[in-house]
């Protein structure tokens, strides 16, 4: 198995030593993992998708647009 190095900010590292008990190694292992399986998932979709990357931008404006609308309303 490969090691790597992780950089976390000092008080995420102090806040996990209250939970010494917890194998973070095997967290950050499971969440990197799933991270790639979304990503594969999404790169599978995307690659029988007949959509241009200008027809994903231009849906993209039009959702933005209707959020911005919807939440001048609220």
């Amino acid at each position: 198995m490969t090691n790597i190095t992780l950089s976390i900010p000092d008080g995420l590292k102090k806040r996990m030593a209250k939970f010494n008990e917890i194998k973070w190694s095997e967290i950050a292992r499971r969440a990197i993992e799933q991270r790639i399986d979304d990503l594969e998932v999404m790169e599978k979709i995307a690659s029988k998708s007949k959509l241009t990357k200008k027809d994903a931008e231009e849906i993209a404006k039009k959702i933005k647009r209707g959020a911005a609308i919807r939440f001048r309303q609220i």
